[in-house]
């Protein structure tokens, strides 16, 4: 397990100084949450960087990655209307790049679930996140922004096939198949393909918990066992999911374009707007409000202390993580690199709706990784 090192106690005072502000309770949650949950809500993609022990029972668990999930259930379990906390503690994961090692490391951070004005909160928890990042003391941060939902405000104005925009969007936050878009390949299956394809055009017209199982008593009745640790759900989704797209067609050459065009985009933010406003086609209603909240939005980050020559909107920023539906956020050193921020957060409304939450509330937070912040460190 790689243990970071230990920070001066000035300097891990100075970087939680700002929470102090953030009217949330301190809080904690299980260091064990159950990897099923975490897979289903962040996708396969994460499971490399999971570390997996075995749980009460002995059913599989995972150390907690991060809060979020950790913090959402123990809200949930709570049963109040709204909430916020304060949280600081390890999170771990599998260090990246195929190495197998364990990285143990201390994050302090917030998540919000409260009604009210989603642009102002959004606005709130970024400077949060940036001054205690600036406390640190390293002078190279950058604020970088995207929106999951600018991308899907951005598709609407293409005026595309309902199941090719839905397909679109899906595919913004899963870089090998937006690639597969953008090349024009995505309804094509490989070559050899036809039984996978009548397989996948049968299971596409039922729901997906039955698709599962008519594939299961398919292997079943053929004597296949599957391989690679991929389960009949997964399996059935992506089956359905090569049906889909070749039923909704593929994008233009000129739709290819346009997108790719707005997938460049990455500027001061007041430019990045003007040139997402400059490419959008003709249904621009829901990217106009769109706009407007983002104009919002910085506007606040401003007022709050943020340094508008730190920030940079990019529109192709999107994370892994499945959960996030919103805004996003990362502060990042360019000592470091892109690969490992700072502090980063997001919005993340969808979420308790997905745990089994009865009402809905917004939820938006943000963590901070002293270690890196520290400008004496080597993170």
């Amino acid at each position: 397990m790689r243990l970071e090192p230990s920070l001066p106690a000035e300097v891990l005072a100075a970087i939680r100084a700002p929470f102090a502000g953030a009217g949330a309770v301190l809080t904690d949650a299980p260091v064990l949450q159950p990897l099923g949950l975490l897979l289903d809500l962040a996708g396969e993609a994460m499971r490399a960087r999971l570390f997996v022990v075995s749980g009460d029972g002995g059913e599989e668990a995972c150390l907690r990655p991060d809060f979020t999930v950790a913090i959402a259930r123990e809200h949930l379990a709570s049963d109040r209307a709204s909430g916020r906390y304060l949280y600081e503690g390890k999170a771990f994961r599998v260090a990246p790049r195929g190495s197998d090692r364990a990285e143990e490391f201390l994050q302090i951070g917030v998540e919000a679930f409260e009604a009210g004005d989603p642009v102002a909160a959004d606005a709130e928890i970024a400077a949060l996140a940036w001054a205690a990042a600036a406390a640190g003391g390293r002078a190279d941060l950058t604020l970088v922004l995207g929106d999951v939902g600018l991308f899907a405000a951005f598709v609407d104005t293409l005026d595309l096939a309902a199941p090719l925009a839905a397909r679109l969007k899906r595919a913004f936050t899963r870089p090998r198949q937006l690639k597969l878009e953008l090349e024009g390949g995505a309804a094509a299956g490989p070559a050899g393909s036809d039984d996978q394809g009548r397989i996948a055009a049968l299971l596409a017209g039922l729901p997906e918990g039955e698709a599962a199982a008519v594939l299961q008593e398919l292997w079943s009745l053929a004597g296949i066992e599957p391989v690679g640790g991929r389960k009949p759900a997964e399996i059935a989704h992506r089956l359905v999911e090569r049906a889909e797209a070749a039923r909704a067609g593929r994008l233009s050459t000129e739709q290819i374009e346009v997108v790719r065009a707005f997938l460049a985009v990455s500027d001061r933010p007041d430019v990045a707007l003007e040139a997402i406003a400059a490419l959008a086609g003709p249904r621009r209603g829901a990217l106009e409000l769109a706009l407007a909240g983002w104009r919002a939005r910085l506007a606040g980050l401003i007022a709050r202390g943020v340094p508008e020559d730190r920030l940079v909107l990019t529109a192709a920023f999107g994370r892994a993580f499945g959960y996030y539906d919103g805004y996003l956020f990362e502060v990042r050193s360019a000592a470091l690199g892109d690969e490992r921020p700072v502090a980063a957060g997001g919005r993340y409304d969808g979420l308790p709706a997905r745990l089994g939450a009865a009402r809905t509330t917004g939820a938006v937070g943000c963590m901070v990784r002293p270690a890196r912040a520290y400008a004496g460190g080597g993170e």
